[in-house]
């Protein structure tokens, strides 16, 4: 497709998006959100694709928004970062938390900023052990973005985002594993292949149940116990009726693997 930025690959039900400017440590620019916001819709949109993964090349992950690319000038101006929030960011993450499919995190190097934030969106979050997260914005003035300040708190508590975003100390990998940030902490050498055999794993499930699941999960912290519990009847009453229920169903009566098509 041309891109500059990121590399992008669908195999098997799974597409994988790799950030692609090693150089700079996959930091985001104008361009960069472009061509991830047009690798976004097309995911949202090929019933075929059933499971993404988000990954870097080379030592890093993403180190955020590359300030080169919006600098602060000396004369006293400066962009308008809530804009750039308002188109980039934010529409990024929304469409990777409410992506009806399951989206893995394969964190192959330094997760910083808003490339932190952006690991945090994600469903399953895989880490090499080299791996780190920081949460640089209170170095340079700034918070936490790309639903930073509401991702962390809910991953690791209120105490230790607090720790987290006010110094903006790095955390290891197999730290981040052991507070919950993170699904799992792997060797180095293993990452990519880990991520790709959950990926592939995920696309042979129910993942309009998945979808499901996904939603549910993340709309619980604001929803009482009552909402919460009508939205899963719904969601069940909606389900019951779907074609995976009903091979899975089949599958286990006749004691054979199931084969779901996710519809």
């Amino acid at each position: 497709m041309g891109f500059k930025t990121i590399e992008f690959d669908i195999n098997e039900g799974v597409a994988t998006l790799t950030l692609n400017r090693p150089k700079a440590l996959n930091s985001f620019t104008h361009e960069m959100h472009t061509e991830v916001r047009e690798i976004m819709q097309q995911v949202i949109n090929d019933t075929n694709i059933r499971c993404l993964v988000i990954t870097g090349a080379g030592r890093g992950f993403c180190a955020g928004q590359d300030l080169g690319d919006r600098a602060v000038t000396t004369d006293g101006g400066a962009p308008d970062l809530g804009e750039s929030v308002e188109k980039n960011y934010n529409p990024l993450i929304r469409s990777i938390m409410t992506l009806p499919k399951p989206v893995i995190c394969a964190v192959n190097g330094v997760a910083a900023g808003a490339g932190s934030s952006l690991a945090l969106a994600c469903d399953i979050v895989l880490a090499a052990r080299s791996a780190s997260f920081i949460q640089v914005f209170c170095k340079i003035g700034l918070i936490p973005d790309s639903g930073g300040t509401w991702n962390l708190p809910r991953a690791v508590g209120l105490a230790r985002a607090k720790g987290l975003a006010l110094l903006g100390d790095r955390l290891a990998a197999e730290t981040a594993e052991e507070w919950g940030l993170i699904w799992k902490c792997i060797d180095d050498d293993s990452l990519r292949e880990e991520a790709q055999k959950m990926a592939r794993y995920f696309a042979t499930q129910p993942t309009r149940a998945l979808g499901r699941i996904k939603k549910l999960l993340n709309e619980s912290s604001t929803n009482t116990l009552f909402e919460q519990t009508g939205l899963e009847q719904e969601a069940m009453q909606e389900l019951g009726q779907s074609e995976d229920y009903r091979e899975g169903v089949a599958a286990f009566m006749e004691k054979r693997p199931p084969v779901f098509s996710g519809a």
